[in-house]
This record gives C-alpha cells, structure tokens and sequence, in this order.
C-alpha cells in the first residue's frame, strides 16, 4: 500500500514511533523487571501507554528538530 506524498510526515511519525516505543519499553521493562513470568503483560501495558505520547511528540517535534538538525550542520561551502 503506497501512501500519497501528503501523508509522509504522518506515515514517518507512525513507523518511527511504533520503532521506538517496542524497543525502548522491551529494554526498559526488561531491565525493570525481569524477562519472567508476565512479562508480555507488562511489557504491552508500557508500550500502549508510551505510543499514543511517542506519536504525538514525533508529528509534532520531528519538523522543528530536522530544521533544527540543518541549522546545526556545517555545510561545505562552493569551491571558488
């Protein structure tokens, strides 16, 4: 299924989200609490409550933090 263009800063803020979330709450929970007994429960309930904020900070701060990104490259200049 390809998207139109319009839809890429919504399509990146899902993928990037759902990409960070899973890995960042498997790590942390498993740290946490142990990869025992219940850990998919727990795990699930830290990532359903860690996505929906993940999401919404990308659709938001992802356009500043890349014109903020450009700001801080040094790029080469043109040859004289």
């Amino acid at each position: 299924m390809l998207f139109p263009p319009r839809f890429a800063p919504l399509v990146f803020a899902v993928l990037m989200s759902v990409y960070m979330v899973t890995l960042m709450t498997f790590v942390i929970t498993w740290v946490n609490t142990g990869l025992g007994e219940g850990f998919a429960g727990r795990w699930w309930h830290a990532f359903y409550i860690a996505w929906p904020i993940a999401f919404m900070l990308i659709l938001i701060g992802a356009p500043r933090l890349q014109r903020l990104a450009a700001l801080l490259i040094r790029h080469p200049r043109a040859q004289r």
